[in-house]
């Protein structure tokens, strides 16, 4: 009876011993495992990585910098996403759960930004009265003065305490000598240099106010405030300091993006409004004799020509009639031409126009490549004949159906040089958000019936 017992015996004495075993294992893991008062110390990895993220993006550089709060966000949404994943590798879920990392986000962005404003905001005001500012001397020439010292406004942290013509320092050394003492006096702590080439003693200049303890700063008066306003970054060439400015036109992955985006919403938006393309169809029809459609050479991308429809709103001789309106123009440079109550348009013309349903063939031409959903309006030979050599430049993308012409006055805004500032402006300050935001506005205007004729 003892024999047949044995192994149930040695079975059980298995089974006690490994249920010990894993008792002692756990005991161990427990004792090497996360506990949860531990999740205080992820404050100072968290800390640690957000800070280096950010001075990795120069953020505490500058005061220009400094305000860029979407570089910001971006770094510490980096440095958390980073910790997420060492979070996932090691303790997945004791470590950290995903309410604490929202959170964590959350606070950090909310806290970070609100403190960067409080501190800018509180340096703006106090500088606006006066203080915390750099006593600056300006060296420039006459008709530069007025421009540099709009640019220093701009920074709110000089304040201004003189200025020197740049063209004497460049005759005679002894007004140099004059100039630094002016300085001196002053208690100056920033010189700001225009025409640095124009200086005849450009060493001296500069070991007196290094020696003096005087920053000198070379400013670069000749770029256009336009171009000032884009994104610049200081690169070194030769040992010696270069601007370089990214190319503001849409090329590369940005056009792909924004070449994406067109062809998904035309083609939802023609297969949904079809039967709206039909009832236009018939009005025109039956309003007036003529073809239903209208199409006209306009200029495109790269000056290439290309044929753009639209739904026909005026006579079918509507371009022999022009040329007796022409005196009638209403564009004060004549580039454009544009007229209220213009005698060619038909009735149902007009209601078209004013809703810019007239537009709506030139889907397909979005369809086809040859046009943008928003962009600077294609316009006539007529018009582009009459074009100074400045105005190519809103050539260099696609012409769009709609932009920022259309929603800040379409019809009317009377001077082009408007028209083209309207579409520069949109060709370097691109993006997805601003073309949705254009759209929008499009429809504003539309329902408004506003500089529609």
């Amino acid at each position: 009876m003892a024999t047949s017992n044995h192994p149930n015996r040695a079975r059980c004495d298995y089974a006690v011993s490994s249920m010990a075993n894993s008792r002692i294992n756990y005991g161990t893991a427990r004792e090497f495992s996360w506990h949860p008062e531990h999740k205080q110390l992820l404050l100072l990895p968290i800390l640690a990585t957000e800070i280096s993220l950010i001075a990795a993006r120069g953020l505490y550089d500058s005061w220009q910098k400094r305000r860029n709060y979407l570089s910001v966000v971006k770094a510490l949404t980096y440095a958390h996403l980073l910790l997420l994943v060492i979070a996932f590798f090691y303790q997945p879920t004791e470590l950290i759960s995903r309410s604490t990392f929202i959170l964590s986000w959350v606070l950090s962005v909310g806290f970070t930004c609100l403190a960067r404003l409080g501190v800018d905001q509180s340096v703006a005001y106090v500088r606006q009265q006066g203080a915390v500012c750099y006593p600056t001397f300006l060296i420039c020439r006459p008709e530069d003065r007025e421009k540099a010292v709009k640019l220093l406004k701009r920074e709110n942290c000089y304040k201004l305490l003189g200025w020197h013509d740049v063209n004497a320092l460049a005759t005679d050394k002894s007004n140099l000598d004059t100039t630094l003492e002016q300085i001196s006096s002053l208690g100056v702590s920033e010189v700001f240099v225009c025409s640095w080439a124009s200086i005849k003693s450009r060493m001296f200049l500069y070991w007196k106010l290094r020696n003096a303890g005087i920053t000198l700063h070379i400013l670069p008066i000749d770029i256009d405030l336009e171009i000032i306003d884009q994104t610049l970054e200081l690169k070194m060439v030769g040992g010696l300091p270069a601007l370089k400015l990214s190319p503001p036109l849409i090329t590369g992955s940005d056009f792909l993006l924004k070449r994406g985006f067109d062809f998904c919403c035309a083609s939802v938006f023609v297969l949904l409004a079809a039967p709206l393309y039909f009832v236009i169809a018939l009005v025109i029809k039956l309003d007036s004799p003529g073809p239903i459609f209208y199409k006209q050479t306009r200029i495109g991308l790269h000056g290439e020509p290309f044929k753009v429809w639209k739904f026909r709103t005026m006579v079918t001789d509507a371009e022999k009639l022009q040329k007796e309106l022409e005196a009638k123009n209403e564009m004060q440079d004549g580039v454009l031409f544009k007229i209220k109550n213009d005698p060619r348009i038909t009735r149902s013309g007009s209601f078209l126009r004013r809703y810019s349903l007239d537009e709506l063939p030139q889907l397909f031409n979005v369809l086809l490549g040859e046009m943008s959903l928003v962009g600077p309006r294609p316009l006539p030979l007529r018009d582009v004949e009459n074009f100074s050599e400045h105005h190519f430049i809103r050539h260099e993308v696609l012409p769009g159906i709609t932009g920022l012409w259309q929603v800040s006055g379409r019809s009317d805004i009377t001077d082009f040089e408007k028209v083209i500032l309207l579409d520069v402006t949109y060709m370097e300050s691109w993006s997805l958000l601003l073309d949705l935001q254009i759209l929008l506005q499009t429809v504003m205007v539309i329902f408004a019936k506003k500089g529609a004729y």
